[in-house]
């Protein structure tokens, strides 16, 4: 159980939580949710003891699954010794055994020693804690021959993987995960939900994937109006209740602004008459309805929509033969691609998926004009105009300079009003606009890369893992718009609800091949049997 009583965060004159009592209880999952800057991760930091609140206190048992976002912390570490250290009682008194093993001049009390780790290696099921390790890494995709290299052997992805392995080692009483489905292909997703769907303890995510957290939660610990209102239910259901609320308290609004203005009147037509009593009386009721007004809900949804300046020909891309390989760093050569064919057609919409490393970001990259195949060619229809949206998005924005001033030089004859409005519409409002690019978070960098795809009206989208730090809210927003949208896209995300609700067509890519299945996602499962 994780009890939190009278939590208040400050960050300067800004007050992220309030007075804040919420109790999470065992065999529960809650999904934490609430937009970008609202504090998802500031509370979970605090719930892990990594950040100090303002005011008020945090119970946690003594067990408790963290997924550490540190990717290189562990790299002079073995696999399997980075996933063990996730029970840190049993990590401690093995490394402490080890050192008494190896003494040379061994006493009586190191004996004594001995003999009480033994015992807290038992009660922490140590005898068994490889397999255990051995069966997480597996499941989350390491092959076993990797198990005993060197963190630092492995790409980031991985490394992710490995860390979400050591949170849930060991049978935490707790898990605290702060997007776990991060750098993780589908069928790792589905791993991760089943392993969470048996855990029995309590359990707090954070995630923007909507269909994750309607597969795994119990409950929504939503952020908003400065605390934590918890909803029974997965998403959708808590989404369905916060609406019906939000009408209810808007409604309870307009009629205490009714009351207050019938108040006001009264007050200012007998002040100054010989119905004091009744005035008074007036005032103190009018101080009590706006003493009780309810906070502003932080919820903010951006509008996304992509024209098209000029429509490009039937045929868009044409891709032959295409083969592409990479020096790895042990000399080695991995081929990703030996001959890939692919035709894309105006107004397709294109899910590409399949588990990491299967080559999607490279496919995507030869499509765009931003790798080149070592063979093959790429050829573009007539009137065909590239928006690209890559995975490592941070490197396509310059730094030293205002979010205005980077979207203004891809502007040809706009005027500041309609760059404004852009901003505007994706959450960059006021001064945020003049907000720095160094200082941009995830959400807030793929948020301004959309309004430069906005900006430029392109007829054919590449978008590499657009929703990645993107809050639920803003996905919504960019399914609805990409569904919209009349020219042609092919796209990467492990995000499900995307590629079901956009995809009219699956190329699904694997060790084996590719296959090119016309037809929405739905329907390329059940093909294929893949549900």
């Amino acid at each position: 159980m994780i009890t939190v009583s009278n939590f208040t965060k400050n960050f300067g004159s800004k007050t992220l939580f309030e007075d804040v009592n919420v109790t999470f209880s065992p065999g529960n999952r809650y999904g934490l949710t609430g937009p970008n800057g609202a504090g998802k991760s500031t509370f979970l930091k605090i719930l892990q003891g990594e950040e100090e609140s303002t005011h008020g206190t945090v119970s946690l048992p003594k067990r408790v699954g963290i997924l550490r976002q540190d990717q290189f912390a562990y790299d002079e570490y073995r696999i399997i010794d980075t996933v063990l250290m996730g029970n840190a009682t049993l990590w401690a008194a093995m490394e402490e055994r080890e050192k008494l093993w190896a003494a040379t001049d061994f006493t009586d009390e190191m004996g004594i020693r001995l003999g009480e780790l033994e015992g807290i290696v038992a009660e922490e099921n140590g005898y068994e804690a490889e397999q255990e390790a051995e069966q997480l890494l597996q499941g989350i995709g390491v092959a076993q021959e990797k198990h005993t290299e060197l963190m630092k052997s492995l790409p980031n992805d991985l490394k992710f993987r490995v860390l979400v392995a050591q949170a849930l080692f060991g049978s935490p009483e707790v898990l605290l995960l702060d997007e776990p489905t991060n750098y993780l292909d589908l069928s790792s997703v589905q791993w991760l939900e089943g392993k969470l769907l048996e855990y029995k303890g309590t359990l707090v995510v954070i995630s923007h994937d909507r269909h994750f957290l309607n597969t795994v939660c119990t409950h929504i610990a939503d952020i908003d109006y400065e605390t934590v209102i918890v909803y029974p239910g997965n998403y959708d259901d808590m989404v369905g209740m916060k609406v019906q609320s939000r009408s209810k308290i808007e409604m309870e609004n307009r009629e205490k602004e009714k009351k207050v203005a019938q108040l006001q009147d009264f007050v200012a037509k007998f002040g100054a008459g010989t119905r004091a009593s009744q005035v008074q009386s007036r005032k103190k009721e009018i101080q009590r309805l706006e003493s009780t007004e309810l906070k502003k809900s932080n919820i903010q949804r951006p509008y996304i929509r992509f024209d098209v300046k000029k429509t490009s020909g039937i045929e868009v891309v044409t891709a032959t033969g295409l083969a592409k390989s990479y020096v790895q760093p042990d000399g080695s050569t991995l081929e990703v691609y030996k001959s890939i064919d692919l035709s894309i057609g105006r107004g397709e919409r294109i899910g590409v998926i399949g588990n990491n490393g299967v080559g999607k970001t490279t496919l995507l990259r030869m499509i765009a004009d931003d790798l080149a195949p070592d063979a093959g060619v790429v050829k573009y229809g007539h009137e065909v105009s590239i928006g690209y949206f890559p995975q490592d998005y941070k490197s396509g924005i310059d730094i030293g300079m205002t979010s205005f001033k980077w979207l203004e030089g891809f502007s040809n004859d706009e005027g500041n009003e309609v760059l404004s409005g852009l901003l505007g519409r994706m959450l960059f409002s006021g001064e945020a606009r003049l907000k720095m690019t160094d200082n941009l978070s995830g959400g807030e960098s793929a948020r301004l890369i959309i309004a430069k795809l906005m900006l430029q009206q392109n007829n054919f989208l590449i978008l590499d893992e657009p929703t990645n730090h993107l809050d639920l809210e803003s996905v919504s927003a960019l399914a609805e718009a990409l569904e919209k949208f009349t020219g042609t896209v092919i796209f990467v995300s492990h995000d499900r609800d995307l590629v079901s609700q956009v995809a009219t067509r699956i190329i699904a890519l694997s060790p084996d091949g590719m296959t090119d299945y016309t037809g929405t996602y739905e329907e390329y499962l059940e093909k294929y049997g893949k549900k």
